[in-house]
């Protein structure tokens, strides 16, 4: 099944904060818009004000999905942050649900808005505050011009709950 068109939310999931992007109506060019602050101490749950921030957005816009980074080591391995990062999309699907999720390797974006914020004449001190919404933007614009220029969906989708087992794991 084709991804739909239209608007999309990006969404750069870390420890402290939450950098969210939002794509134009004809799901294009990504911007900025916002970094929510997340409490690092608790467990994510769909009443969490940066998940209600992040579900607001996309019924605001009539967004079709949201675009997660999945924060995956050079090598491609899965460590703490990327168990998180799954945590959390699963959390946004299950709020937004029938609107799509899918998680998308975000390998050196951070390093990748840093450098664009220092070359943009963006202090040390100030970009701690934006650096999540331009890790954001990198995230779903990646994502963005792949499904444009391969035709096919970025990443993986997001499922919501459990998967039935198959008859042969099954217990009796």
């Amino acid at each position: 099944m084709p991804e739909p068109s239209g608007s999309w939310v990006g969404v750069d999931v870390g420890t402290v904060r939450v950098g969210v992007a939002r794509s134009d109506p004809h799901g294009i060019l990504a911007t900025p818009v916002a970094t929510l602050a997340r409490d690092p101490d608790a467990a994510v749950s769909p009443q969490d004000p940066d998940v209600t921030s992040i579900a607001d957005l996309v019924t605001e816009l009539g967004a079709v999905g949201v675009i997660v980074g999945l924060p995956r080591s050079m090598s491609g391995v899965e460590g703490p942050s990327a168990a998180k990062a799954r945590q959390y999309a699963s959390v946004v699907a299950a709020r937004i649900a029938p609107v799509w999720v899918r998680l998308v390797d975000e390998r050196l974006t951070s390093v990748d808005a840093h450098r664009t914020l220092r070359d943009s004449g963006v202090s040390g001190r100030r970009q701690r505050a934006v650096v999540d919404q331009a890790a954001a933007v990198l995230i779903l614009q990646n994502a963005l011009d792949t499904q444009r220029t391969t035709g096919s969906p970025p990443g993986e989708q997001v499922r919501i709950g459990r998967r039935k087992p198959r008859t042969k794991d099954a217990k009796p």
